[in-house]
């Protein structure tokens, strides 16, 4: 769960995981999702924003049913696959969900 004023605060990353989105061409049920992954598992420190926000939004189409790979969420956010890779499970894991075991 996350603080209303945090929408605020990270108002910059919340655009730039919208551009994302749309470069992925996500429908409107995983760019929520993926918005309230991120937002509930905010990194404090900035330089890991960005692997977080892939990873929400890699775990938010998984979650929606409007699946992509790795690699183009990756492509898409500009970070490795290998950053989505680590990050993906364990952020479903913290956010009381069960990921899948494939």
């Amino acid at each position: 769960m996350y603080r209303a004023g945090d929408e605020v605060d990270q108002q910059e990353w919340l655009a730039e995981l919208q551009a994302v989105a749309d470069r992925l061409d996500l429908d409107s049920p995983a760019r929520s999702t993926a918005q309230d992954l991120f937002l509930s598992r905010l990194p404090k420190e900035e330089r890991s924003k960005q692997a977080a926000l892939a990873a929400s939004l890699y775990a938010g189409s998984l979650i929606a049913g409007d699946q992509r790979t790795q690699t183009s969420v990756a492509d898409a956010a500009g970070v490795s696959r290998l950053v989505i890779q680590r990050r993906w499970k364990e952020l479903l894991t913290e956010a009381g969900l069960e990921p899948p075991d494939w």
